[in-house]
């Protein structure tokens, strides 16, 4: 279930976002079923709503860099329209880079919280999770983004009512209680079990439109 903490609003202003930012995870891609999901409501539901979710580099420093020129013309302030950004997994950590540094709402799904040290692990060549038969797909992961990710660190964040966490107990890469940590203070959705994947996340859809003010 949901919990809102006390006092807090769901959101900061009952505005939904004119521009929308998904960040996807760590060997993942636009074709996540997440992102697909979410863009596919927006195109049938809100089609006024920008949809932006790229192909993020495996650099976390040219990752970020090519998201600050994509939203560098995007809207500030609730004047002029305002943006909202999601992320899973590593696109969580980069979508809490973006919150902290633009102000805007950031819902976050089992998000990474200690990235650097995470995926110390995974050095070396990697295949992406929708195609990993597609040579063309392939990337190495290098020592020096380790740095990169300690370098990005957000914590620990400001003005927790601008968040909505997706947790599962049950997520078998990360730890729940971490990640619930690093977002005191922040409205969070706490699954019992599910997955790292969140494979239910049809069902939990609403609760992140409704935070976003997307839907009623």
């Amino acid at each position: 279930m949901v919990h809102p903490p006390p006092g807090v609003a769901p959101a900061l202003a009952p505005l939904p976002p004119t521009h929308l930012l998904y960040l996807h995870g760590f060997r993942s891609g636009p074709r996540s079923f997440k992102a697909e999901r979410v863009r596919a409501w927006l195109a049938a539901h809100r089609p006024e709503v920008a949809w932006w979710c790229p192909q993020l580099p495996p650099s976390p420093r040219e990752a970020i860099a090519l998201v600050e020129r994509g939203i560098a013309a995007w809207p500030r302030g609730p004047s002029a329209g305002r943006m909202a950004v999601c992320g899973s997994s590593l696109g969580g950590f980069y979508a809490t880079v973006v919150a902290e540094r633009h102000g805007c709402p950031a819902v976050v799904m089992n998000p990474a919280v200690e990235p650097a040290r995470d995926l110390a692990a995974h050095i070396g060549e990697q295949r992406p999770f929708h195609a990993p038969d597609d040579p063309a797909g392939a990337f190495f992961f290098q020592h020096g983004f380790i740095d990169e990710l300690r370098a990005l660190a957000p914590w620990p964040i400001t003005r927790p009512e601008r968040y909505f966490a997706l947790v599962a107990k049950g997520d078998e890469l990360l730890d729940w209680r971490e990640m619930l940590a690093r977002y005191p203070g922040a409205a969070v959705r706490l699954l019992e079990g599910g997955d790292h994947a969140l494979s239910d996340f049809e069902d939990h859809l609403p609760h992140l439109l409704r935070f976003l003010h997307l839907c009623d």
